[in-house]
């Protein structure tokens, strides 16, 4: 009997649209593991079983279903994303537990193109940082189960890691894709801004909130995107010679990058250059006040979600970093902090066409109730684990995280792709082109 757990998208709507094999028994089997699993992983605040095989049922009957992309494809959904039928907990006690009555418009184009919606993920309150834990339930890292998946996209990146889905959903407002895809050894790409309907809380983080795919191969990662746009922005071509500036150091002062992070991006520069690319060292120039910008923006987003939610059933962390953020508010609605960023950054992408660099500065945090522990502590260990994704969640720049190298203990190490708008296609021909001449372990080794 073929096995349908771990194989790609790709792989798994073909045979689907082959007739090879019915979107019940794929579903069914990504079903199993999850209740087999997920235990030990906490991936998952709900799991949509009996309706999922209704749905996978209903697919088959469909008279189009030759033509579906993600046909009978198990996909699992962020939680702060609208399901049909399912509440939106955002990781909170203080969101209502009502069933939503319209799927969001990214989960209406999966579901469109023929996948299953097999449940939703967790995320830390609000979606606010980069671990994964809280009232809802607690998201483990795959490859070390005493760590944490990262955050926020946390449960997304841990079903996929475990092979409980082939692909997942999620968002990223200041590295909410690229930190647990770094952290679980899987390819995202964090879209440049308007290529992806967003619609995330209430103003998408100021719009440096954008959704994207979590995948275990390049070529899903851009199935997945192309679907969630509504058009083929990343069509597979040959890259030609690019310009890539390779740059190891931290855009925050005072953070610095531990040396598995800086061998991964240093070892896939190797590879580029074996691959005919110009490759060079050379530096962002970030700003001194990058840090500032940087929190004003993260505590003001948190600001605005909190606003209508009862205070008192927040966990405190939460309510200390929307009290910050309301202080930065006026400053950052009315202020022009991103765009002198950007200007200050384009004249160095005129030079190079895609930056590399590490895409964490250390392997994930310890995973601990992180939600009951003091807002300043959180914020060191986060800022001291990922510094390096928010700067392009503030340009609104497309970014990728990719899977290259390991740590010691076997668990991989990611480096981080960056380009201009418009070129999420040229990144994502970079990414496969280090995914065929340095392949990674697609999954975890959980069994």
């Amino acid at each position: 009997m073929t096995s349908w757990v771990g194989r790609t998208a790709v792989e798994i709507a073909a045979a689907v649209r082959a007739k090879e094999v019915t979107p019940r028994e794929v579903v069914a089997e990504h079903l199993a593991r999850i209740e087999r699993l997920d235990g030990r992983i906490g991936a998952f605040r709900t799991v949509r079983a009996r309706a999922a095989l209704a749905e996978a049922d209903a697919l088959a009957a469909r008279g189009d279903l030759d033509a579906l992309p993600l046909a009978g494809v198990p996909v699992a959904v962020k939680d702060n994303l609208g399901v049909r039928g399912e509440s939106t907990r955002v990781g909170s006690a203080a969101t209502p537990d009502t069933p939503a009555g319209a799927d969001h418009v990214t989960v209406a184009r999966l579901r469109a193109a023929g996948a299953v919606v097999v449940g939703l993920t967790n995320v830390p309150e609000l979606c606010v940082f980069g671990t994964t834990e809280g009232v809802h339930g607690t998201a483990r890292n795959p490859w070390d189960t005493s760590r944490t998946a990262g955050g926020s996209s946390g449960g997304s990146a841990a079903a996929v890691a475990a092979g409980m889905v082939p692909i997942a959903l999620g968002n990223d407002g200041m590295g909410s894709l690229r930190i647990p895809a770094a952290n679980c050894g899987l390819v995202t790409i964090k879209p440049g801004h308007g290529v992806v309907p967003a619609g995330i809380g209430d103003g998408d983080w100021f719009g440096m909130s954008e959704n994207g795919p979590l995948a275990t191969t390049v070529e899903d990662a851009r199935l997945m995107l192309s679907v969630l746009a509504g058009s083929d922005v990343a069509a597979a071509e040959e890259p030609g010679a690019l310009r890539i500036a390779v740059s190891v150091r931290s855009p925050l002062a005072g953070v610095t990058v531990s040396r598995p992070y800086t061998g991964a991006a240093r070892d896939a520069a190797g590879v580029l250059v074996r691959a005919g690319h110009h490759v060079e060292r050379a530096e962002p120039p970030y700003p001194v006040s990058l840090g500032v910008t940087s929190l004003a923006h993260w505590t003001a987003g948190t600001a605005v979600d909190a606003a209508s939610l009862d205070a008192r059933l927040l966990a405190r962390r939460t309510r200390v970093h929307a009290a910050v953020g309301r202080r930065f508010l006026p400053g950052v609605r009315g202020g022009s902090a991103r765009e002198v960023l950007r200007r200050r950054l384009e004249p160095f992408f005129a030079e190079y066409d895609v930056l590399l660099t590490p895409a964490l500065a250390r392997r994930s945090p310890k995973s601990v109730p992180w939600h009951e522990r003091g807002w300043l502590r959180n914020v060191l260990v986060n800022t001291n684990y990922s510094p390096l994704t928010p700067p392009w969640n503030l340009t609104g720049w497309p970014a990728m995280a990719v899977p290259f190298g390991a740590l010691p203990s076997g668990a991989p190490t990611s480096v981080q792709l960056v380009s201009l708008p418009g070129r999420e296609g040229e990144l994502l021909r970079l990414a496969e082109q280090l995914e065929q001449l340095r392949p990674w372990r697609r999954t975890a080794p959980l069994d």
